[in-house]
This record gives structure tokens, C-alpha cells and sequence, in this order.
């Protein structure tokens, strides 16, 4: 399995127009050059279809519970899949939902065809969202999203925990770790701390070069694969 290096573009400036058409190229070179890791890209729905045509593993920020139909606003799963993203990331920190339309969503993602990273704050969410068998699991205690500091260095036991208690239930599901993370070195210790891989934003979105920064991390956790 190669460790995912997974980057929410969230709805940061740089993640619209054509920065964020230089966001998506740069993903693309920096996976051709890094085969030994799986480079993710996170994108706003606003744009997500746009970008997909340059970048093709390419996930979407939410999706709702909700078929094809008269549905004003809402992101229904099956319309997800036929603009050709592979996936969606659910549940963040930032856009919560309730935990039975979670489980309707992640079914209705796997119908369709898509993969899901669910989110979960702390380890004991994430083993509820375990039993709703999403693909993977970002584990991200909301107090260090954005703040440099790196839940790897800060709590890591929050990692090791969190992959121990998904396992248990499932094996099959990647373990992520974010929040706080902003070097490869980061990286890496989360790597060493037993997660598949990293979800990140800020230190990618608001660089000023967005494809250095992402070309850093996988560096370092190349140099984990290479181990």
C-alpha cells in the first residue's frame, strides 16, 4: 500500500480560478516523479469537475445524502461520480454531519462507485465511523487544524490510538493522520507513529509554492517507503 499524501484545497483563494489550475498541475508532476506514494487532491466543488481534467485522483469536499432529482444545492454521490471524481471526503471538522446521514452518504458513495475518507476528530469517532466502512479514516483533532502545530509532535498518542482502535474493528481501512502538519518531517513521524498517510491544507494552499511544498512532503515520505 503506498502512503497517501492527501491535500484539501479547502475554499482558500489559491484553490479557485487558474491558481488553482497551477495547484492541480503541480500534483500532477510531483506523483509522476514520486511513484512510491499516492497523491490525493481535495477539491472545492465549485471547481471540482474543472480540475479533474488535470488532475485525476481527485476527491470532492462533501456530498449529501440525496439521489438524482429535485434537489436545489445538495451534491448527490451518483452526480459526483459521473463528472469522473474518484471520491469524497466527509465529515470534516469543518462541515460536520449528523452521524446517520454519514452512514447513508458513505453507501450511497459506495454504490455509486466513489471512495471515501471520512473524518473524525478524536479516536473515539473514528472507531464509530469504522463501522460504517468508509476507505479511509482522517484522523484530525480540530484544536490543531491550521496552527503549525503538528498533531504528530503534539499528540501523537492521538495517532497511535486512533490507528489501534480502527484496526481493531477493520483492518482494511487507511488510518490518516492531519492537523498541524506542515513539514515532511511531520510527515514522516506520523508515518513512524503507524498512520498510511497525511491529510493536509494550509501548508500546502497558502504557500507560496504550492508544488515545492507538496514535492517536500512526498520527498519525506518516500524516504519512509524506502526504509
Amino acid at each position: 500500500m503506498k502512503p497517501i499524501l492527501a491535500v484539501n484545497m479547502k475554499a482558500y483563494e489559491s484553490a479557485f480560478g487558474e491558481r488553482a489550475l497551477d495547484v492541480a498541475r503541480s500534483a500532477r508532476e510531483v506523483a509522476n516523479s514520486y511513484n512510491d506514494i499516492r497523491l490525493i487532491l481535495v477539491a472545492n466543488p465549485l471547481n471540482a469537475s474543472r480540475l479533474v481534467s488535470v488532475y485525476e485522483d481527485l476527491y470532492i469536499q462533501h456530498a449529501d445524502p440525496v439521489g438524482f432529482g429535485a434537489y436545489t444545492g445538495f451534491l448527490p454521490p451518483g452526480g459526483v461520480k459521473l463528472e469522473g471524481i474518484r471520491g469524497v471526503l466527509l465529515n470534516h471538522s469543518e462541515h460536520k454531519i449528523l452521524y446517520r446521514d454519514l452512514e447513508k452518504t458513505i453507501n450511497m458513495a459506495r454504490d455509486a462507485g466513489l471512495e471515501v475518507m471520512a473524518c473524525a476528530d478524536t479516536p473515539g469517532e473514528a472507531a464509530s465511523i469504522a463501522h460504517l466502512k468508509p476507505d479511509m479514516i482522517a484522523l484530525e483533532p480540530p484544536e490543531l487544524i491550521g496552527t503549525g502545530i503538528p498533531v504528530s509532535r503534539a499528540k501523537p498518542d492521538v495517532i497511535t490510538r486512533g490507528v489501534s482502535t480502527v484496526k481493531s474493528i477493520d483492518e482494511e481501512i487507511l488510518v490518516l493522520a492531519g492537523a498541524g502538519i506542515t513539514s515532511g518531517n511531520d510527515a514522516l513521524r506520523a508515518l513512524e507513529l503507524g498512520a498510511q498517510g497525511v491529510l493536509v491544507a494550509s501548508t500546502v494552499m497558502k504557500s507560496r509554492e504550492p508544488g515545492k511544498k507538496m514535492m517536500e512532503l512526498a520527498e519525506w515520505m518516500t524516504r519512509w517507503v524506502k526504509r
